[in-house]
């Protein structure tokens, strides 16, 4: 016979005490300052990788050079670059949205200081105007736009 999983009120007693409420704010503002430290690594690798193609580029414009062995290759590892930088900042804020839902959840209503559907935090905006900034690079780049 196959057993249906606890759901959450089985599994973990919530108790709305003061240590509770504590350890729930603890682990909101950990997810938050987790987003946080993968939109500082996203820019270092959007602007690194962007930085790479444009130094590069220029970098071959200049007379009385020797031509390079793999002329595109900066170029590539800019684009890889940019891509994971995009991606990674894609999936943690996903991430970070599942998490956010799960505890505010129904079995976590009692500690919640936040209600459904309020943006308490400016880092979700951030994370999503640097996947604009991301993309907007990755295809001028692609594109030769820049």
């Amino acid at each position: 016979m196959i057993e249906r999983p606890a759901q959450l009120d089985e599994r973990f007693p919530v108790r709305a005490s003061a240590d509770s409420h504590f350890s729930w704010i603890r682990t909101r503002l950990s997810v938050e300052n987790t987003l946080l430290s993968w939109v500082r690594t996203s820019a270092s690798l959007i602007g690194f990788g962007f930085t790479i193609v444009q130094f590069f580029q220029r970098f071959q414009d200049l007379p009385a050079g020797k031509q390079p062995w793999l002329p595109g290759a900066p170029r590539y590892l800019g684009l890889a670059l940019i891509f994971s930088g995009v991606l990674s900042l894609a999936l943690s804020t996903l991430q970070y949205r599942s998490i956010n839902l799960y505890l505010r959840s129904n079995g976590f209503e009692v500690l919640a200081t936040e209600k459904r559907g309020q943006w308490q935090s400016a880092t979700p905006a951030v994370a999503i105007l640097l996947l604009i900034i991301g993309l907007f690079a990755f295809f001028g780049v692609l594109l030769r736009l820049t």
